[in-house]
């Protein structure tokens, strides 16, 4: 569980802090749901921009904002629905927009999930502590810019070979910015940096996306209930929704395939990774390109007893299709050869390069499972390819002016052909396997015990099922928070 013990003389201080800068906290049900939020905040938020470095961008940690650089309020869950044209599976797969969060992707959800509660409880002192951050990428730009939002400094951990567009943001935001050995695959090395900080400082707490339940419980209620809205608003009469499936970076996007599991029984979960990197689906270890995703370990918060299917995807195919997305002549081909609807050709913008790899374990999923018209897959496009120009540039270098026969052949190669090999269905003791993993990172590295991962698979109720209890208890806390400050009454 989370632990909400409360420290007084830390927490007067955060309350403190909070009235000098004028930040008020939105709580888990006014993200979930924004008609909660206060019409005076609303107001304010009018002049806004999206990504400003001001306290009322909190209450924009929604899925549900309006699609608007600056001023934008709120309307409908932000997601589209793939055409078959572009997919060649019969499935509708459901694709969640996080472009429209601040920072432009939806882990700065994640990283309040993490840094909320300890703020509410004193546990986090913004006058003494700094945020620690490690991360395979957007994480870490959510939680320095969360920080910030929250008063507090903050320490951005990351792999030196992630994109541009990262470091220079972060250089903006985060007070301290670390580039740790590697790629995506290297999250054992972001672990080492977090404990050399761990002792050698004192002023440090370390938020650590891989084990921290509040990304776990921030998934659950707000991506799992957005994802539920989104499925309602489009489905049609003979409509069901057949599952969900996420690439693992954290897995925290994963606890919301829980609460999908629950709304819709009968659905299932799959987890994607890299091929180059293939550690749930038979131990496997790597480097790889798919940016955001981390692996070479199971994350302490995926419910791996609650998982249905491994599915990993070729770094390749997501390489080649950002390009391909981005290109004129590939757009174009989307729609004078795949009957792709010129209009849809624009929402391709949306796709980062791990929503890519989201989108190709969606196509898997719906082949494996050989799904119908009336069955729906839903997965998150996490960022878009504006945290992507660098990379798209490289390729360009790389490969040389794009053609319309590259085109043809990486939408032959990297969408059409797509089959499903490097798949697992996973039984009982194969979802033991793959807990099991979890040793060898969490208890022999990183100071957990055998119990606590014993429990993590025999305690359903006592561990996964009280987390998410634990929404109701920080919404309350953070009413107190708000009220001790008297910030809202004061609108």
């Amino acid at each position: 569980m989370i632990d909400l013990t409360v420290h007084q003389e830390a927490l007067a201080r955060n309350i403190q802090k909070a009235k000098e800068q004028q930040i008020i906290i939105p709580t888990i049900a006014q993200m979930k749901d924004p008609d909660k939020i206060p019409e005076a905040i609303k107001e304010r938020l009018k002049q806004v921009g999206l990504w400003d470095v001001n306290p009322l961008n909190l209450f924009r940690i929604s899925w549900k904002n309006e699609q608007k650089e600056s001023g934008g309020l709120y309307g409908s869950t932000n997601y589209i629905v793939l055409p078959s044209e572009l997919t060649g599976v019969k499935a509708k797969i459901i694709c969640m927009i996080g472009k429209w969060f601040p920072t432009g992707c939806h882990k700065v959800g994640a990283s309040f999930g993490c840094l909320a509660p300890r703020l509410i409880t004193g546990q986090f002192d913004v006058t003494y502590h700094k945020a620690v951050w490690p991360s395979t990428g957007n994480y870490c730009r959510g939680g320095a810019f969360n920080s910030k939002l929250l008063g507090a400094q903050s320490i951005a951990i990351l792999p030196a070979e992630m994109s541009r567009e990262r470091f220079e943001w972060l250089s903006k935001i985060a007070g301290e910015v670390i580039a740790t050995p590697g790629c995506e695959s290297n999250v054992k090395e972001i672990f080492d940096k977090t404990w050399e900080l761990r002792t050698t400082r004192e002023d440090v707490l370390i938020f650590n996306q891989f084990e921290e339940m509040g990304n776990y419980l921030w998934h659950y209620n707000v991506t799992g209930s957005a994802i539920a809205d989104a499925f309602e608003e489009m489905r049609e009469e003979g409509d069901r929704f057949a599952g969900a499936v996420f690439t693992s970076g954290s897995a925290g996007t994963l606890a919301s395939g829980d609460y999908l599991k629950e709304r819709y029984p009968g659905s299932k979960l799959g987890v994607g990774e890299a091929l180059q990197c293939s550690t749930l689906l038979d131990n496997g270890f790597g480097g790889h390109r798919i940016e955001g995703i981390g692996d070479k370990h199971v994350p302490w918060i995926h419910n791996v007893k609650n998982t249905d299917l491994v599915i990993d995807i070729d770094d390749e195919d997501s390489q080649k299709l950002i390009r391909f997305f981005n290109e004129p002549l590939g757009r174009e081909f989307l729609v004078k050869e795949c009957g792709v609807d010129a209009d849809f050709v624009d929402c391709l913008d949306y796709f980062g390069i791990s929503g890519i790899a989201n989108m190709l374990c969606a196509i898997k999923f719906a082949k494996y499972y050989e799904l119908t018209e009336h069955d729906v897959v839903a997965t998150v496009m996490t960022d878009s390819a504006v945290m992507y120009g660098s990379r798209i540039q490289e390729l360009r270098d790389q490969d040389g002016e794009y053609t319309p026969m590259m085109a043809a052949v990486d939408y032959a190669k990297h969408i059409d052909s797509i089959k499903t090999d490097y798949m697992q269905e996973l039984t009982y003791r194969d979802r033991k396997r793959v807990h099991n993993l979890k040793y060898y990172t969490w208890v022999e590295q990183q100071g957990r015990t055998s119990e606590e991962l014993d429990a993590l698979w025999y305690d359903e109720t006592g561990t996964w099922g009280a987390v998410r209890k634990q929404a109701a208890e920080i919404d309350a806390l953070i009413n107190e928070f708000n009220e001790r400050t008297g910030l809202l009454k004061n609108l």
